[in-house]
C-alpha cells in the first residue's frame, strides 16, 4: 500500500474536503456529500457495520485502510480516526487509484 495516502488524507482535512468520526462522516453520506468512506484496518465490526450502512445511504463507495487508528488520526490531526469520508471527487479518486 502507498503511504501516500496518508498524505493525501491530511491535505484533504486542510482544505476542509475530509470528515472525521463517525457522526459527521455519517452526516456527509446522507447529504449525499460523501465521495468515499474509509475505515482503519482495526475498526470495531460494530463500525463496520455502520459505515457500509452509512455506504449505501449514500450510494458511495466505502473501503478499509490497511492503516490503524492511530496512524490514520495522526495523519489528520487527531488521536485517533475510525471513520472518515472524502468529499472531493479528485481526492477521492487519487486516493482509490493508490489502494
Amino acid at each position: 500500500m502507498n503511504p501516500n495516502i496518508l498524505s493525501l488524507l491530511g491535505l484533504a482535512k486542510r482544505g476542509g474536503m475530509l470528515e472525521v468520526g463517525e457522526e459527521p462522516v455519517e452526516a456527509a453520506a446522507r447529504a449525499r456529500d460523501a465521495r468515499v468512506l474509509l475505515a482503519a484496518s482495526d475498526a470495531a465490526e460494530n463500525t463496520l457495520r455502520r459505515v457500509r450502512r452509512f455506504a449505501e445511504t449514500g450510494a458511495c463507495l466505502w473501503l478499509t485502510l490497511p492503516f490503524t487508528k492511530a496512524e490514520l488520526g495522526h495523519a489528520v490531526g487527531a488521536a485517533s480516526c475510525a471513520v472518515a469520508a472524502v468529499t472531493d471527487i479528485g481526492f477521492a479518486s487519487s486516493i482509490v487509484r493508490r489502494m
